[in-house]
């Protein structure tokens, strides 16, 4: 098993290894003792997993509940959001209770900002089951959930007290969950590692994980509250979130992600904030691995949803621009740039 220590204003540990469901509840006593624990989960992952976790609190003294939503995208809005808090309240849970987000990033995201919220702040543990989640969303205390108007538009910043991430979870995942967790690890390797990319490419699950928790570790290390270098780990994210939302999220994180580091490649080269075109080696990295690369919503409609991205301040959207395959950079343009930016990067 590998330990990190993510050294937040409220530091905590993330291990990661094979088999540690079993022993999820000697695991939590370490930072949270004997108290009520409500697993919050979804209709998929509910019944594979709910009980070796619930069983193995209760041998460690544990008060367990649960609550279930439909799993998707789909439900991480105001209205599940809602329902498990009026469901916690009806359990009695008080501010010496805690959560546990078992799931994918869906979960992790609205359970931590339950988590945040339910009392103005109680503990919660993050168990993910996806790849994704693994080498992304339950790391760094980024929770939230979508408006109509775009994603995660409403949140905290709020870190866990422990994530156990057992990869073993990844034997249950269809192809199509795994591949949105490729797409993740390659955002990684381009951001900060490229030599991630073949291990990536072998399915080293454990090595990839371990490195990609790394890297997350020393960004939101340095910039916790998400004001300037933590926004590097948004690479392709400013077209992706677009995308989700005019597919009315039938384009999944992934594949979405996908599809907006290429555009945002070719846009910054295009548009002469690189000297490096990275699109070439993006495209044939990311088709050999699967993906779907189209881009058929038109660009009014991008930018549009573009115009709700978080890093954007004022008349201003903070960037990421690729040098290389392992290295990007952060720079600022204008919204007016903007519109430009995306037109190129959808051009053939």
């Amino acid at each position: 098993m590998k330990k990190f220590l993510i050294s937040t204003e409220n530091p905590y540990e993330v291990l990661i290894g094979e088999a540690l469901l079993k022993d999820a509840g000697a695991y939590i006593s370490t930072c949270i003792p004997p108290c009520h624990l409500c697993i919050i989960t979804d209709s998929t992952v509910n019944s594979i997993y709910s009980q070796v976790i619930m069983t193995s609190l209760m041998e460690h003294g544990y008060r367990t509940s649960k609550v279930v939503f439909p799993a998707g995208e789909h439900s991480k809005n105001l209205n599940t959001y809602s329902n498990i808090l009026e469901a916690m309240a009806d359990e009695s849970l008080n501010r010496s209770d805690g959560i546990i987000a078992l799931g994918g990033g869906v979960v992790g995201d609205m359970a931590g900002f339950v988590a945040a919220t339910y009392m103005r702040g109680i503990p919660y543990i993050q168990i993910p089951t996806t790849y994704m989640s693994a080498i992304d969303a339950a790391v760094g205390g980024k929770t939230g959930i979508n408006l109509l108007s775009g994603k995660n538009l409403v949140g905290a910043i709020w870190q866990p007290s422990l994530v156990l991430c057992d990869y073993k979870t990844f034997d249950s995942l269809p192809p199509s969950k795994l591949q949105d967790g490729v797409a993740e690890a390659i955002k990684c390797a381009v951001v900060a590692e490229s030599s991630l990319i073949e291990h990536i490419k072998a399915q080293d699950y454990e090595y990839v994980i371990e490195r990609c928790v790394s890297i997350k570790k020393s960004v939101v290390e340095a910039d916790e509250r998400d004001m300037g270098l933590r926004q590097i780990l948004n690479f392709g994210h400013t077209i992706g979130h677009g995308l989700e939302k005019l597919s009315a999220f039938s384009i999944p994180h992934g594949k979405a992600i996908a599809k907006g580091m290429v555009v945002e490649a070719k846009a910054a080269f295009r548009q002469g904030l690189t000297n490096v075109d990275i699109s070439g080696d993006l495209t044939e990295i990311l088709t050999n691995l699967g993906f779907d690369l189209s881009v058929d919503y038109p660009l009014e409609d991008l930018y549009r949803f573009a115009l709700m991205d978080k890093k954007i301040s004022g008349d201003k959207i903070t960037m990421i621009i690729p040098e290389s395959i392992g290295k990007c950079r952060l720079q600022k343009i204008s919204l007016s740039e903007l519109h430009k930016f995306i037109e190129l990067g959808l051009q053939p």
